[in-house]
């Protein structure tokens, strides 16, 4: 669990939470990162989590499928180029909905 404070100024946009999950990932440059989840979506009947560099809110997030095994969730890399591109383009109309509200 995280150490991160939680008020008006920490950026993350979530304050109905205690304590958050932080995934440590490694880029393709073997380079890790602690992210959070910054958004979870449903689609096609499995869901999805954008996760945020804990430490660069303001960093490009990364799309995985969450997946659930009894009551363990982990992350899944998107590798089928046909589900990556809905899934993609989903996120992108989500975000383009929110910029224009």
């Amino acid at each position: 669990m995280s150490d991160h404070e939680h008020d008006e100024h920490c950026g993350c946009g979530d304050h109905d939470h205690e304590e958050e999950d932080v995934f440590v990932v490694a880029d393709e440059e073997g380079n890790e990162r602690e992210m959070v989840i910054a958004l979870t979506f449903e689609t096609e009947g499995r869901t999805y989590a954008v996760l945020l560099d804990r430490n660069d809110l303001e960093a490009d997030g990364f799309i995985f499928r969450l997946e659930e095994e009894g009551d363990q969730a982990y992350l899944v890399n998107i590798e089928d180029d046909d589900e990556w591109q809905r899934v993609s383009a989903l996120y992108e109309r989500m975000v383009d909905e929110r910029l224009n509200e």
